[in-house]
Parts: structure tokens; sequence; C-alpha cells
């Protein structure tokens, strides 16, 4: 048998190939936890998408990706209504522990602000004098 390496940018049918994979694999594992869903919030203004945060809840646990406001409504409480919206939703679906990471020069500390806390931090990531910040968040309700 042989084999051929490629190394390459970015790769977009491997990165669908490669979720499809393992999304198969942890569902076979996992398949009491129910299926892995994706959710979403976003909030539009007169000029389009203001801010949106996007992520996923499997079993009990969810996991928010990417969080983003727009600059010029940056302070204006729309982190917060993302945050409440993708909580309450993920809670409705059974979800007790939220994950997210966040670069100490994006937002880890808008996330304590929201009750998160620090689980692990990787220092100089991605560069020295950075860090790689990874933060839960327990909601509130009965346990599952």
């Amino acid at each position: 048998m042989t084999f051929t390496t490629t190394v390459g940018e970015g790769d977009p049918a491997l990165d669908q190939r490669l979720s499809d994979e393992l999304d198969a694999v942890n569902a076979a594992a996992m398949a009491h936890a129910g299926e892995q869903r994706e959710l979403t919030v976003r909030i539009e203004d007169g000029e389009g998408l203001a801010a949106g945060i996007s992520g996923w809840t499997w079993g009990q646990a969810a996991g928010i990706a990417m969080t983003w406001a727009r600059a010029d409504v940056r302070g204006a409480g729309l982190g917060a209504r993302l945050l409440e919206a993708f909580e309450a939703e993920a809670a409705r679906r059974g979800v007790r522990h939220v994950f997210v990471t966040s670069f100490t020069f994006q937002a880890p500390a808008f996330y304590e602000r929201h009750g998160y806390v620090e689980l692990a931090r990787w220092e100089s990531l991605p560069v020295p004098g950075e860090a790689d910040v990874h933060l839960r968040k327990e909601l509130a309700g009965p346990a599952r």
C-alpha cells in the first residue's frame, strides 16, 4: 500500500470530511448524549448584522465558538444580550456547562463579568505576551 502526504493552506473539502468523520465517531460513542446541535444568535439593525454568537450543544455541554460585535455598537450591551440568549437556549436544551476560549487580546474579562470562571491559561499563545484563556460557566437549574 502506498500513501501520499500533502501539506497545504486551507482545504475546505478536507475540513468538511474530517468534521463528518469525527461527528460519526462521536455520535456512535456517545449515542446516549443525544445529537450535537448548532446554536446561533444574531442581532441586526438597519445596517445589517450588529452582533452574533455561534456554538453548539451536546448532552449537558455547550461550546461558544465565536462571538463578535460590529465596532460601532461595541459597548452597547449587545454582547450581554447574545450570551443571555445563547445560555437560555442552551439551558432549554438541557445544558449545564458552557465552555469558551478567548485570547487575552480579545474578551476573557467580558466572559468573567458574566459568570465564567477561568479553567486554564496557555501562556505565549499565539505570541509571547498573550495567552489563550479557557473558561467555563455552570448554568443554574436542576441536575440532570
